[in-house]
């Protein structure tokens, strides 16, 4: 989610008399919910309903809040998702939160659900990023340092090492690296915005996670020698996702063309498939497709409405959406509405999708269901999110913390 929406919710929360009015947005999208912003756990559909039960392959929605702001009145967390196939666990996205979402969802076998909770990691097989905005990676180092203590030193002897797929470095074709540009309303000139990292701008994953290791050599020094913690390398392979070579790419002029999907990764369980979808700045970004025994799962990953992405869910069981919803941006900007205003609010609306998009993309990709999650605002109700079913023939879910849902036939 792009940091935009960040600073134009400080700016709305900062404007004069725009706080009680956000406080009275969160309070009436409470009311239009039914006296709360969002259904706990416990109550949501697929949770403590069995809905999941006897299925073999699942999804776990871990959190369905998107962008990297902390949303009042809800208890939505930051965007992940787990796909789990028996007791092997693939993750998607780790938002601020998630690591403890994945501890609550217990996605381990009941038999090593024990040692005073010091469990959680010893199933897990995949870890994909879609892009590398904050509010899809906050917690995602956290799955390597805490890790150690969640379960990483009783995974079984011979156990492959958890692979971990994203996107890899900001470059053109020839491997160039390619700043974003920068955005100039008519008639101004370019701001001198200074370039972090110049050695280095535009790392994919492999380069933040060894930036990562950097950050915490200390602790990881110390637990090593203190705590005699094997190497985290030894956990864990990282690779940037290569994008195919011909289809035109260009991280500025061409970053969404018109290309097939391609297999990332192939084990026992799953084969995931990726495609580029639309999130323009950041590039490159990507929808994820899971295809099991039993069915198959898509993860559109933050974009608009995007054609690559009704590819990749061709026929899937459940498409998994971002959506947003135009009456919280409406509340962002009140009129009277300025130039930079309307620049923001069309940039928002532009790299994101509207629940009715939502669910023509689910029709025309033929899904069975369509889960809206990453949602912004994190505390929108209901009503804002339902329009997504005007185009949509199928079942609409819309996503809570720790819901499960099965994926295609139950075993």
């Amino acid at each position: 989610m792009c940091q935009i929406v960040d600073e134009a919710a400080r700016e709305a929360w900062e404007r004069p008399l725009s706080r009680r009015a956000m406080l009275t947005t969160v309070a009436a999208a409470a009311a239009a919910a039914g006296g709360t912003a969002i259904a706990t756990p416990a109550a949501a559909e697929g949770v403590g309903s069995g809905a999941a039960k006897g299925y073999r392959s699942r999804l776990v929605l871990l959190g369905t809040a998107g962008g990297p702001i902390w949303y009042p009145g809800t208890d939505r967390v930051g965007i992940s998702s787990a796909v789990v196939v028996g007791d092997a666990v693939y993750l998607v996205d780790f938002g601020d939160g998630a690591g403890h979402r994945f501890k609550q969802a217990a996605l381990v076998p009941a038999d090593l659900q024990s040692v005073g909770g010091n469990w959680g990691e010893e199933k897990t097989r995949g870890m994909f990023v879609t892009h590398l905005h904050s509010d899809h990676i906050a917690d995602y180092f956290h799955h390597f340092v805490l890790g150690w203590s969640n379960g990483l030193r009783r995974r079984a002897a011979g156990m492959p090492k958890i692979q971990v797929y994203g996107p890899g470095r900001r470059t053109d074709e020839q491997g160039n690296d390619v700043l974003e540009p920068i955005w100039t309303l008519p008639g101004q000139p370019p701001p001198n915005i200074p370039v972090n990292n110049p050695e280095n701008p535009v790392p994919g994953l492999v380069d933040t996670t060894d930036y990562l290791f950097q950050a915490y050599s200390l602790d990881i020094n110390d637990r090593m020698r203190d705590g005699r913690n094997p190497s985290l390398r030894t956990f864990f392979d990282v690779h940037d996702i290569a994008i195919p070579r011909g289809f035109g790419y260009h991280p500025n002029t061409a970053a969404h063309p018109t290309i097939e999907p391609w297999t990332v990764f192939e084990d026992d369980y799953v084969k995931v498939s990726a495609t580029l979808v639309d999130h323009f700045p950041i590039v490159p970004a990507f929808g994820f497709r899971f295809d099991t025994d039993q069915g198959s799962v898509v993860f559109s990953g933050d974009t608009a409405p995007s054609d690559n992405l009704v590819r990749l869910a061709q026929g899937a069981d459940i498409l998994v959406h971002e959506v947003i919803a135009e009456q919280w941006v409406q509340t962002l900007y009140p009129k009277p509405w300025t130039d930079n205003n309307i620049a923001q609010m069309n940039h928002l609306m532009t790299a994101h999708t509207l629940p009715e998009d939502c669910g023509k993309i689910a029709e025309r990709a033929g899904v069975d269901t369509l889960v809206l999650s990453h949602i912004v605002p994190g505390f929108a109700p209901d009503n804002w999110l339902t329009p997504a079913k005007k185009h949509f023939s199928g079942k609409l879910v819309i996503g809570r913390d720790l819901m499960e849902l099965g994926i295609g036939s139950r075993s």
